[in-house]
């Protein structure tokens, strides 16, 4: 629970905002008050998401189901208002954290624990799929856990049983690990309530034990085994009494006929909470008698799960009150700093971009304060690390961005009115393992480093994010993909990595956008290049759950073991698309992509993702590659027409002698937004790189190459709006568009 911000409204539907409870990429979670004194908790959709038809359709058929549903352990929808420009709707506030939350906090939970969650979730889903309702998504963390019992959220991808999805059938919705066989399979049958009753033993198992059924890691990995292998029950049966081991046994049964359903679930579990309130082996239970639960008194829970929901509600009695508005720094810098002169930031919030003869300038806005009897001021020296392939196969991204930080240091230093200096530290580890922990710990060791920009290569980060994390020290990945690395699920690296690059599963968002926007496409086809692993998986996925203009979506894979896409291009053709995407990342087999769909005759939009824009793609598909359109999550500086961009490449080109490469600007934005949260802390010489990591996430930054804001809960991730950009393939090269949100 956060403070709300001065940009955060007064009031929402007549709601009183409180405090903030989460934000990501789609929108805001608020605490708020009803008119008559009641918590809620309000969700609201950024405008850019509910400009999107398909968002805003899954987001009204949301509050529509959600709306119908009064079984007791289902979260109320008590408001809302799909037609805003920022929709929002309010549900009751339950001051407890997810399952996932605590299973991965404190570990399994105890057996009548366990026995008492899956009574009232299968009481829940009875009373969903009574009313025609299939959930779809049931998975630890959609499940709230209260002083009374447990709560099932998210109805955003239910559908009800019968009707028409806003999805292609061959679009795969849910969660790996908690999917059933049929979503795993959507074209083997219809996914109906009992594929909620196998996602409810999923949950179930993982309660008892602490561990995924499934496994985890890549999801067609898990996919497979949901698919093709028996779960993982090791211990289930110590651990939970011997019928609710054979219940959640058969629910994870891979034909649906053999599960049972949720009505009949519920007569298992109410009995072993029955008429003496007491489950055998210790399962304690609240029902005095099926249909007639009272609410218990928390003794459910485990203590320190229970004390995880005390907190929380003493937190929503008591929210932090909204900050006035500042003119200093916020924190206040550490005592040493405070002895210094003081120095005021400007209303507008500190910054602005001009343009001069040495190029773009990022000027903080302080006050040049002259230090006491004239002398001149003396001012702290940070230190920048850079740590990047400079030598090896990928030393042009590592050049280009060495370059713009280094560029950005010097701008910096040539400001008169600068609180502090900065310094750069470079070290090459050619994108090699060991060099690159050697980097780190090279790094590390100096004192006067407070960030470190880089490593730059996949191998690299994984090898040296480990370390920048367990000295508390923040490492920003300018051209790294999170996801691709596997950093982003890493908790360990929450804290310090710093990525401001969009990943690789949110990088759909601008493709459906513009098919949707700018070239409205009804039908697509997505052609997924199973070579490419869970980075195809993941835009299949986001385009099946966002059709562009609330179309369709159909999605035709081609195995790892074939370069041979022609079967794939004529089924997708045979659906009669309006565009094709390729989810993949090879531009030798997005080559052959490309020779299939001219050869076919398709001339709709062909659109493909950053790693296919390459020369080997142009030189592979020859003719066949012109029109092709991607996504890539780096600007053209030379290209992008605004005043900053042009003036950082007027700078660049005066230092180095030529246009600023791939990354440059990117790497540019990285110092600029470290220098940002060195400000903000004060800018003297006793910061610690722990209050530079946690300041960055808080810090918004509007950079020569796009806007970097970071969404505000435990994740710290990079909100992708406006974050990407588009870059078409014409006349043999790659021509930049513009930010996807501005090209028409």
């Amino acid at each position: 629970m956060r403070a709300l911000r001065a940009e955060d409204p007064e009031t929402l539907g007549g709601h009183r905002l409180l405090a903030r409870l989460g934000a990501g990429g789609m929108g805001t979670v608020y605490l708020a008050r009803t008119a008559d004194g009641a918590l809620v908790a309000v969700k609201m959709i950024r405008a850019e998401h509910a400009a999107d038809p398909a968002f805003r359709a899954r987001f009204r058929r949301e509050v529509q189901l959600a709306t119908g549903l009064t079984a007791p352990w289902v979260v109320p929808v008590t408001a809302a208002d799909t037609e805003a420009r920022e929709p929002w709707l309010a549900t009751a506030f339950v001051p407890g954290p997810s399952l996932a939350e605590a299973v991965d906090g404190h570990g399994p939970l105890p057996a009548h624990t366990v026995v008492v969650l899956g009574a009232r979730l299968v009481r829940a889903l009875a009373e969903v799929h009574a009313a025609g309702l299939v959930h779809r998504d049931v998975k630890p963390g959609n499940i709230l856990l209260a002083q009374d019992g447990p709560r099932l959220i998210d109805f955003g991808i239910a559908q009800g049983t019968g009707t028409t999805a806003l999805t292609a059938p061959d679009a795969i919705i849910g969660t790996p690990g908690y999917l059933s066989p049929e979503q795993a399979l959507p074209h083997e049958g219809e996914v109906g309530p009992p594929s909620d009753v196998f996602s409810l033993g999923c949950v179930l198992a993982y309660a008892a034990t602490g561990r995924r059924p499934f496994g985890t890691g890549d999801a067609a990995a898990v996919l497979y085994r949901t698919v093709h292998e028996s779960p993982d029950l090791t211990g289930l049966d110590r651990l939970v009494p011997p019928p609710v081991h054979e219940a959640i046994t058969d629910c994870l049964a891979k034909d649906p006929r053999h599960r049972p359903t949720a009505a009949e679930l519920r007569d298992v579990f109410e009995a072993m909470t029955g008429l003496t309130g007491r489950a055998p082996d210790g399962a304690q239970g609240h029902g005095t008698s099926r249909g007639a639960e009272p609410p218990g008194q928390g003794d459910w829970l485990p203590p320190e799960v229970l004390r995880l929901v005390a907190d929380r509600s003493s937190r929503a009695l008591n929210p932090p009150p909204r900050p006035p508005a500042r003119t200093a720094p916020e924190p206040s810098p550490p005592e040493s700093v405070r002895r210094l002169p003081r120095r005021r930031i400007l209303a507008i919030g500190g910054l602005a971009v001009a343009a001069s003869g040495t190029g773009a300038a990022v000027l903080l806005n302080r006050r040049n304060t002259a230090a006491a009897a004239g002398t001149p001021r003396q001012v702290p020296t940070h230190t920048v690390g850079f740590q990047s392939d400079l030598t090896g196969p990928q030393k042009a991204t590592g050049t280009a961005q060495e370059r713009g930080a280094a560029l950005a240091v010097a701008t910096h230093n040539a400001r008169a009115d600068a609180s502090f200096r900065l310094a750069l530290t470079r070290y090459d580890d050619r994108g090699e393992t060991a060099r690159a922990k050697d980097a780190a710990r090279s790094l590390l060791a100096r004192s006067a480093v407070r960030a470190v920009i880089g490593p730059s290569t996949t191998a690299a980060a994984r090898a040296a994010g480990p370390l920048y994390a367990a000295a508390s020290t923040p490492f920003v990945l300018v051209s790294v993909d999170s996801d691709e690395a596997g950093l982003s699920d890493d908790v360990s690296l929450r804290r310090t990595l710093c990525a401001t690059t969009a990943s690789g599963s949110q990088r759909a968002l601008p493709i459906v956008l513009y098919l949707t926007r700018v070239h409205s496409t009804r039908r697509t086809a997505v052609i997924e290049d199973q070579a490419a692993g869970q980075t195809a998986w993941d835009i299949s996925r986001y385009i099946g759950e966002n059709p562009p203009s609330e179309g369709t979506v159909t999605i035709h894979p081609v195995k790892a073991d074939t370069d041979d896409f022609r079967p794939a291009v004529a089924e997708a053709l045979a659906t009669d698309p309006q565009a094709v995407v390729h989810a993949g990342i090879s531009p030798s087999r997005a080559a052959s992509c490309a020779r299939g769909l001219t050869a076919a005759g398709f001339t709709g939009p062909r659109m493909g993702f950053e790693p296919v824009l390459r020369p080997a793609f142009l030189t592979g598909a020859g003719d066949a590659a012109e029109g092709w359109m991607f996504e890539a999550p780096y600007t053209e500086p030379e290209s992008a027409g605004t005043k900053a961009s042009k003036a950082f490449t007027t700078a660049y080109r005066k230092r180095y002698g030529q246009a600023p490469g791939r990354w440059a600007a990117e790497a540019y934005d990285a110092v600029g937004l470290i220098a940002r949260a060195l400000d903000a802390l004060g800018g003297g010489a006793g910061i610690e790189p722990g209050q530079v990591a946690e300041r960055l996430f808080r810090t918004a930054y509007d950079g020569v190459a796009k806007p970097i804001r970071f969404t505000q809960d435990a994740t710290h991730t990079l909100n992708p709006g406006n974050a990407s950009f588009l870059y078409q393939a014409r006349d043999g090269d790659f021509r930049f568009l513009g930010r996807y949100d501005q090209v028409r």
